[in-house]
C-alpha cells in the first residue's frame, strides 16, 4: 500500500513539473497578489514568454500590449498613476493568463543592508504588543530570499507580499516595519516594503561589477581567496608572537581528549583575561579560532556540598566546559544563548577546583561575554561570582570560511539587479558592521558607500531618489581612555555621504547595547528614519536630525564648537549640566577626556592639561557609553572629530 502511494505521489509531482515547464508566460515575482506599486512614476511590468508572442496587460481600466522579443523578454510601461486600490491586473498571451489580485498603489521603499535590517519584529522590544496591534491593510512587506550569483540575474528566486497583521508582521524586517508604521501616521498612502537584506554582508557585495571595476568574476574570486589566505597568515604570525607554536590545529585537544582541562596543567605561559568580555576587546583582535579559558577557585568543605548551577554568560560561538576535568556542558553555534549547566554533587572538591572552557569562534567577535552577573556558581547555600580575572590561551587560529555575502557583486547580482525595473520611492539602508573590522577598512567605507549609492541610482536611472541610512549604534564595552575606534570611523564615513543629494542619516548612538550588535529598540530606529523621510522624501518642514558638527574656534585655551540641526536648542541630559563624551588634544593629537558645557547653543570644551588645544572629538569610540547631547526635539548629537582633514 505504501509503495502504491509513493508511486502515485511521484506521478503527481512529475505531472505538476510538466505543467510548470509548459507555462510560457511568466512575470517578475515581484508582481504577485497584495503587491504595492509606486505611485506617480511610470509602471514597468516585465517578464518572459514565447518569442514574438503578443502580451496584453489590463490594469485600472487601461489596456496595453507589447511584443515579446527574440530572446523571450517582454516589458510593458504603463502611465503613472496616483495612489489607490485595490486593483486587479490581468496579463495574457494566447491562451495563457496571469491574474494578480489586491494591488495597491502608493509608495515603495527598498530596505537593504545586513542583520540589523534583516532583524525581525518578533525579536524586537515589546514584540508581543507590537504584533498584536499590527493590523494595517495598507502596509505590506516583501522579503527577497537570501541568494547570490556570479552574474546579474533577471528575476529574484521567490517571495510573497504579506499584509501587516498579527499573522504576518512578526516576520517583517523590524527596522522597515517601524519606519513604515511611523510614515503611515503622516503620509496617507499605502506603503510597500521590499526587504533585500542579508546578515553579515559587506557593502561591496551589494555593488555592481561596473561600480567596482570588475571585468572578470573568476579573477575576483581568486583575488578574494588569496586576500583571505594572506589575512590568515598575518593573523597567525601575530598570535604566534604571543603563543609560539600555534597553528590551525587545536593544541589543547589530542584524539578528542582535552589536554588543557587537566587540573594540574602548567599555566605559566597563559595570559590574563577579564571575563566576561569579547576576546577582541581583551587584546586578541581579529582572532577567529579556538580559545581556552581556565579559572582556579577554592571551596570550603561546607561550600562544596550538594548540587550546583554553573553560569558562564553567553559564549560566541560554541563551547565545551569542564570542571575538575569532568565535562559538564556543551553548546554549539549559540553565540547569544546564556550557558547554564547543572553540576552533579560529586564534581566539585573541597579546596581547589579548576574550571575550563573551550570556545570555538567561527568569525566576528568571540569569547565569553554578557553581564558580569551571568558568570557564577551557585547552590542552595552558596552564590559565588566567577567574573573577573581568568587565564587564557589560544588553541588554534582558523581560516574563516569565505561567505558569499562577503564577496563583491554577488548579492547585487541576485537580490538587487532583478528588481531595478521596479519603481521605488527610495531606499532605507542599515549596514556597516561588517566593514568595521579595523580603522583602515572603516575609513575606506566612505568612498565605497558613496559609490554604492551612485551605483544604485544609476541602476534605476530615475534620478537621485531618497537614500536614507542608519548610523551604527554604540556597541562593545566602554573604554577608559580615548582611542582610534573602527566603529567611530565607520560612523564618520557614513556621515560623509550626506554631501550627496537627497541623503539622510538616523543617528542611534544612544540606543545600542554594549553586549549585542543587534539593538532590540528598532522602534526608535524606524522613527528616526521616518523623520528623515518626511523631510527629504515628502518635503515636511520638521526637525529630522540631532545636532551635527558645523565649526570650531579656539578662545582662551578652550574650544568653542558650533552645530547645525540644533532645532529649538541644544540640551544636555545631565542635572549638573556636564556634556559627556568629549576628548581634546593639542597639535600632538594625544587625546584626553575633556570637560564640556552648553553656552548659547554652542559647546565649550577644555582640559586644564591642554594649554594650546587644537582638536576635539565627540563620541569617538565603539561605545561612547553615556552621551547626553541632544536638541530640544530629543534627537541625539552625531559623533564627530575636528582632526578629520589631517588624516
Amino acid at each position: 500500500m505504501n509503495y502504491l502511494i509513493r508511486i502515485t505521489s511521484l506521478i503527481i509531482v512529475i505531472l505538476s513539473l510538466n505543467n510548470i515547464s509548459e507555462a510560457k508566460l511568466l512575470v517578475s515575482k515581484l508582481y504577485s497578489d497584495h503587491m504595492v506599486i509606486q505611485r506617480n512614476q511610470p509602471i514597468i511590468v516585465w517578464g518572459w514568454a514565447e518569442a514574438n508572442a503578443t502580451i496584453k496587460i489590463s490594469f485600472n481600466n487601461l489596456e496595453h500590449t507589447s511584443i515579446v522579443n527574440d530572446k523571450g523578454d517582454w516589458k510593458v510601461t504603463l502611465p503613472m498613476m496616483k495612489e489607490g486600490g485595490p486593483f486587479e491586473m490581468i496579463i495574457s498571451s494566447s491562451d495563457e493568463k496571469i491574474v494578480i489580485m489586491d494591488i495597491l498603489i502608493g509608495d515603495v521603499w527598498l530596505c537593504s543592508g545586513q542583520s540589523n535590517m534583516e532583524w525581525i519584529v518578533a525579536n524586537s522590544n515589546n514584540a508581543e504588543d507590537e504584533i498584536k496591534n499590527s493590523y494595517d491593510n495598507k502596509l505590506r512587506h516583501f522579503a527577497i530570499p537570501n541568494t547570490s550569483s556570479e552574474k546579474p540575474e533577471n528575476d529574484i528566486l521567490g517571495g510573497d507580499w504579506k499584509i501587516s497583521n498579527p499573522q504576518n508582521t512578526g516576520e517583517f524586517s523590524a527596522t522597515a516595519y517601524f519606519f513604515a508604521k511611523e510614515l503611515r501616521k503622516h503620509v496617507d498612502v499605502p506603503i510597500g516594503l521590499i526587504n533585500s537584506s542579508w546578515g553579515g554582508s559587506r557593502i561591496e557585495t551589494w555593488m555592481s561589477a561596473k561600480s567596482i571595476n570588475i571585468n572578470n568574476q573568476q579573477e575576483l574570486m581568486d583575488e578574494v581567496k588569496n586576500q583571505a589566505e594572506l589575512e590568515y597568515i598575518n593573523q597567525l604570525k601575530k598570535f604566534q608572537q604571543i603563543f609560539p607554536g600555534i597553528s590551525d590545529i587545536d593544541l589543547g585537544m589530542r584524539n578528542d581528549q582535552p589536554l588543557w582541562a587537566a587540573t594540574d596543567l602548567d599555566e605559566s605561559d597563559w595570559k590574563d583575561i577579564v571575563v566576561p568580555i569579547f576576546w577582541e576587546d581583551a587584546g586578541f583582535n581579529g582572532l577567529d579560532g579556538i580559545g581556552w579559558y581556565r579559572l582556579t577557585f577554592y571551596l570550603t568543605p561546607e561550600e562544596a556540598k550538594g548540587e550546583f548551577e554553573l553560569g558562564l554568560g553567553k559564549i560566541d560561538d560554541s563551547d565545551i566546559s569542564w570542571l575538575n576535568g569532568i565535562k559538564v556542558g556543551e553548546m554549539t553555534q549559540a553565540w547569544d544563548q546564556p550557558r547554564v549547566y547543572k553540576i552533579p554533587s560529586n564534581v566539585l572538591n573541597e579546596g581547589k577546583n579548576v574550571l575550563c572552557v573551550r570556545v570555538d569562534d567561527t568569525g566576528g567577535a568571540g569569547g565569553i561575554w554578557g553581564d558580569v552577573s551571568s558568570v557564577y556558581l551557585k547552590s542552595l547555600t552558596l552564590v559565588k561570582p566567577l567574573a573577573g580575572n581568568w587565564k587564557f590561551r589560544i588553541g588554534a587560529v582558523k581560516r574563516t570560511e569565505i561567505a558569499t555575502n562577503q564577496i563583491p557583486t554577488l548579492l547585487y547580482n541576485r537580490m538587487i539587479h532583478p528588481i531595478i525595473n521596479f519603481p521605488i520611492k527610495g531606499v532605507i539602508w542599515y549596514q556597516g558592521e561588517s566593514n568595521a573590522n579595523n580603522v583602515e577598512d572603516a575609513f575606506k567605507y566612505r568612498k565605497v558607500f558613496s559609490d554604492m549609492i551612485k551605483d544604485w541610482r544609476a541602476s534605476w536611472n530615475v534620478g537621485d531618489f531618497p537614500f536614507l541610512f542608519v548610523q551604527l549604534a554604540n556597541y562593545r564595552e566602554p573604554v577608559e581612555q580615548p582611542y582610534d575606534s573602527p566603529w567611530a570611523m565607520i560612523r564618520e564615513s557614513q556621515s560623509d555621504v550626506l554631501t550627496l543629494p537627497n541623503t539622510g542619516q538616523a543617528v542611534i548612538i544612544d540606543i545600542g547595547n554594549a553586549n549585542d550588535v543587534h539593538p532590540r529598540d528598532k522602534q526608535n530606529v524606524g522613527l528616526r528614519l521616518s523623520l528623515a523621510a518626511r523631510k527629504i522624501a515628502y518635503g515636511e518642514n520638521i526637525v529630522f536630525s540631532g545636532p551635527t558638527y558645523k565649526s570650531s574656534k579656539i578662545k582662551n585655551g578652550k574650544m568653542i564648537i558650533s552645530f547645525d540641526n540644533i532645532g529649538s536648542g541644544l540640551v544636555c541630559k545631565d542635572k549638573y549640566g556636564y556634556v559627556k563624551g568629549f576628548a581634546i588634544a593639542g597639535a600632538d593629537k594625544k587625546f584626553i577626556w575633556a570637560s564640556a558645557f552648553i553656552e548659547k547653543n554652542k559647546i565649550v570644551v577644555w582640559n586644564e592639561k591642554i594649554k594650546k588645544p587644537k582638536y576635539v572629538r565627540y563620541g569617538w569610540a565603539d561605545n561612547p557609553d553615556d552621551l547626553n547631547l541632544y536638541n530640544e526635539e530629543g534627537l541625539p548629537g552625531c559623533p564627530f572629530r575636528t582632526d578629520k582633514k589631517d588624516r
